[in-house]
């Protein structure tokens, strides 16, 4: 009995049942630190938390295969039999395993989140849908494109940064520019408060001499995702101070000239 207890049969299986133990352990730990940090959100944790557990059934197997090869049970023929069933699951679910990888490396590299407007394969719209799997992109228009995460590498995010806008105004060609700059100088302060408006209100001057009208251009900085609405509420002040400064707005004209049947 002694012998037995002093020998490897005995001892080695319980050093790599305590070292799978240990090793578990200190992976539960980093993970815990992992999970206390607030920029990590539930959807990460869930992949942070099956992570865990793979690992678990990993060092679980290993600490199994050693034991038994501690007892002269041939693990490489076990070893070998699990390396080819691997490969064929493997290769049955090649797409699932890459969708799902390039799912949990989107997340963790935050490329995006819910609410953002993407462009992905030529595709600009609102992330709708985000999972390990597929994402979901709808269109302004309405449209919806479901995307297998692995099927692109690239992304373009236009939510990340404030975007410059750059807006013409019109004017007929009878304006004074030193009156329509003092109006649109006068409208900088009811303009700073549209909600999306950022900063860099500028006067960049005349733009272009078109057909019918001179075309002037101002820029601002605003958030992506409001520029339409930036833009709507600027024309809407626009249009008060182009009033207030009786400066014309050009329009079409037609001019009809009717004949008398005879003449």
């Amino acid at each position: 009995m002694i012998k037995f207890i002093t020998s490897e049969k005995f001892i080695l299986p319980i050093v790599y049942i305590i070292l799978g133990i240990i090793i578990y352990n200190v992976l539960k730990t980093v993970v815990g630190k992992i999970s206390k940090n607030k920029r990590i959100d539930k959807r990460k944790m869930t992949i942070v938390s099956l992570i865990r557990k793979i690992i678990k059934y990993l060092i679980f197997i290993f600490v199994i295969l050693a034991i038994l090869n501690v007892y002269g049970v041939n693990t490489s023929g076990i070893i070998t039999s699990i390396g080819i069933a691997g490969v064929i699951v493997g290769l049955a679910v090649q797409d699932i395993v890459a969708d799902f990888l390039a799912g949990v490396f989107i997340l963790f590299d935050d490329k995006y989140t819910l609410g953002e407007i993407v462009t992905i394969n030529d595709f600009k719209g609102e992330v709708i849908g985000l999972g390990l799997m597929s994402t979901k992109i709808k269109a302004a228009s309405g449209e919806v494109l479901i995307l297998a995460n692995s099927s692109f590498k690239s992304v373009i995010n236009h939510s990340r940064n404030d975007t410059n806008l750059f807006i013409n105004v019109d004017v007929s060609y009878d304006t004074n520019i030193d009156t329509l700059e003092k109006a649109l100088k006068e409208m900088e302060e009811e303009v700073s408060k549209i909600d999306g408006y950022v900063n860099g209100y500028k006067l960049l001057g005349i733009q272009e001499f078109a057909a019918s009208s001179i075309k002037y251009m101002v820029m601002l900085t605003c958030k992506y995702n409001l520029q339409y609405q930036v833009k709507r509420d600027f024309n809407m002040i626009l249009k008060k101070y182009l009033d207030k400064y009786k400066i014309e707005i050009p329009y079409t004209k037609v001019d009809v000239n009717i004949r008398g049947k005879h003449e």
